[in-house]
């Protein structure tokens, strides 16, 4: 029997029923982001980003029991190859960075669990989101790249995965794929209400991900638009999205309002590296109290209809929520 929609997918562990509860401000919510490096011996603090950094296979145990012990249980992995190329065939490899990571951390720190963002734009030697044709992203060409990425991710032990690159019609080719090669009960969390944004700035530098030319604005979404964003989570439901983002967070509130009042999965809202670094320079200058305003932020994002929160500041947050300052 086929079935594009199954609900139990989300409730197959403790973590992940806990992920997306409707109702609740607490640790089990919180996603932290990693970035993943070949190399060994690094851990390489990213300059825009402080406190943030750029971890080698050989760091990256510590980091994830560091994470643990703060009681997040969640990370979502970047990855950074040492190898490019026009179609970004790093990022499906067996022996790719992410999949070296999955394994490593699956073993390591078995505890967590594991969601990976799938895109094309850190493996390409252009930076795009996906295959050109010309100096056009040619959506249909993307597909089953992206597809067999998802594939390998879970295949390496991912327990979730997130495309990011707002192709057209991805969310369906990686559910097809998934489910044909057994993975039936793997949840697909979708960047659905990804906008282009200036936002990105600090992110692209940690991932290496600009692009070489042009802009990502005929695939990512204009910010002057709402109705777009419905459309675009609505859509990636149909096509079996477990899980729908709207990513940037802050300056977008009244999107994931909208949002998490259309559709009928959990939302999650990605508190991008723009506005973590904004909280973070005017921390460091004195202007701001970091710790009240990351905590003010964060309720925001939930009261505007968030259920899941991808942050830089997770683990802070997790702190703040055990001290009762926030929760």
């Amino acid at each position: 029997m086929e079935m594009i929609k199954r609900p139990r997918r989300l409730r197959g562990g403790q973590t992940i029923r806990k992920m997306v509860r409707e109702t609740r401000m607490d640790k089990a919510s919180l996603v932290y982001p990693m970035f993943v490096t070949e190399g060994t011996g690094i851990k390489e603090e990213i300059p825009s980003m402080p406190g943030q950094y750029h971890y080698s296979l050989d760091q990256f145990p510590a980091a994830l029991e560091e994470v643990a012990g703060a009681g997040v249980s969640s990370v979502l992995l970047f990855g950074l190859p040492d190898r490019k190329d026009e179609v970004g065939s790093s990022a499906w490899a067996e022996d790719g960075i992410i999949q070296r990571a999955l394994r490593l951390g699956k073993e390591k720190v078995p505890e967590l669990y594991y969601i990976t963002d799938v895109c094309m734009c850190e493996y390409t030697s252009h930076g795009h989101c996906g295959a050109l044709c010309g100096h056009d992203v040619d959506n249909d060409a993307t597909l089953p790249l992206l597809a067999r990425t998802a594939l390998s991710h879970v295949e390496a032990g991912a327990d979730m995965v997130a495309p990011s690159d707002m192709m057209d019609g991805r969310v369906a080719a990686i559910r097809k794929t998934l489910d044909e090669h057994g993975h039936a009960e793997t949840p697909i969390f979708a960047y659905s209400v990804k906008y282009a944004s200036s936002f990105y700035g600090p992110f692209r530098e940690a991932a290496d991900s600009a692009p070489s030319f042009g802009d990502r604005k005929t695939y990512q979404m204009d910010y002057h638009n709402v109705k777009e964003g419905i459309k675009e989570a609505l859509l990636d439901v149909e096509e079996g999205a477990d899980l729908v983002m709207v990513k940037p967070a802050l300056s977008y509130m009244d999107v994931i309002r909208r949002v998490s009042e259309a559709v009928t999965v959990p939302v999650g809202a990605y508190s991008v590296s723009g506005e973590y670094a904004m909280i973070k320079a005017a921390a460091l200058k004195g202007w701001i109290d970091e710790a009240a305003v990351v905590c003010e932020s964060a309720a925001s994002i939930y009261r505007a209809g968030a259920d899941v929160l991808i942050t830089y500041y997770a683990k802070e947050l997790a702190k703040y929520m055990d001290e009762g300052r926030i929760g």
